[in-house]
């Protein structure tokens, strides 16, 4: 019994501070001391400056021959491919009508790696867990833009040159705080003091703003359109995709850290991006919201029941 209680207290650290962030956002955005403004530039500042700036710290402070890992990045990029080929084929079986395939396709696929995810691995392991997730998230992050764009332009019809998509990847701040930090920490380049401790007070903005943000954000008056689609889109995100990531890395022997990063980065809900892209690319942005605000609940007591199980067999 002690050590169920432990196992679920561990499950606890991870995801409660997560339901208590987001559920403050609710609560103050309903009381009126947040609002659509503020919501707006906190999240541009944390997608833009904060969340970049602690990416970069948290591989420009350890070696990169330490944190990272090609057969974990590797094995990220493969399934997420995999996955998305899947929810491909679901989403021309089961999903009507036709333009909305791609908004489901994304919806399941798409993690939100870079505030919850990345929550989640700091809570579980910290700054180990930060570094190491940092690497993964930034590789598999650039997937999830090119095959968004993909699935999007393939229901909607639209089409999206070679040259716009790659000028959305370069130009993302996530991937250029990741790509500026690795020269430095290959080279262990010593930072001025001031630069870093500076640079820590911006970072640490970023999770806890990110989180009250996405919590403000939330519409749950959505919900009662378009259900339909949004069941299977959240079923996918939900269940499917952590339970083929997760089961894929121990058939491949990650264990520990590794495959508590596969499974949590996973389990994060659908990214706020895509509610961006739907809408920006007229899609139904209904049924991105639908799934965003599901997911983001579900993923709560999806990931804890996770953590139990992996931390109960001691894999993670």
């Amino acid at each position: 019994m002690a050590e169920f209680f432990g196992v679920l207290g561990f499950s606890f650290t991870v995801t409660g501070p997560i339901f208590v962030l987001l559920g403050l956002g609710v609560l103050l955005m309903r009381t009126g001391m947040l609002t659509d403004a503020f919501v707006a530039v906190g999240s541009r500042l944390v997608f833009t400056i904060a969340l970049p700036t602690l990416m970069f710290l948290a591989i420009a402070r350890t070696r990169i021959e330490d944190s990272a890992n090609p057969a974990l990045i590797a094995f990220g990029l493969g399934m997420t491919l995999a996955v998305y080929l899947f929810m491909e084929w679901v989403a021309r079986v089961f999903v009507q009508p036709a333009r909305d395939r791609g908004v489901v396709v994304q919806g399941a696929f798409r993690s939100n790696m870079g505030i919850i995810g990345l929550a989640y691995c700091v809570n579980a392991y910290g700054e180990a867990g930060l570094a190491a997730a940092s690497l993964y998230m930034g590789m598999v992050t650039i997937l999830f833009n090119v095959l968004a764009v993909v699935t999007l332009s393939r229901s909607l019809h639209k089409s999206q040159g070679v040259g716009r998509m790659l000028k959305g990847i370069v130009t993302n701040p996530l991937i250029i705080g990741i790509v500026l930090a690795l020269p430095v920490s290959w080279l262990q380049v010593p930072l001025p003091k001031v630069m870093m401790q500076a640079g820590k007070y911006v970072g640490d903005l970023s999770l806890p703003l990110a989180l009250l943000c996405t919590g403000a954000s939330l519409d749950f008056k959505s919900l009662r359109a378009e259900m339909g689609n949004t069941l299977i889109s959240t079923l996918g995100k939900l269940v499917l995709v952590p339970l083929l990531f997760t089961l894929g890395a121990m058939a491949l022997g990650f264990r520990g850290i590794e495959l508590g990063i596969v499974m949590l980065m996973a389990s994060a809900p659908t990214a706020a991006a895509s509610y961006v892209m739907v809408r920006a690319m007229g899609g139904n942005a209904t049924l991105a919201a639908n799934t965003i605000a599901l997911t983001t609940l579900g993923s709560l007591l999806c990931t804890s029941v996770g953590v139990m199980v992996l931390r109960g067999l001691g894999m993670m």
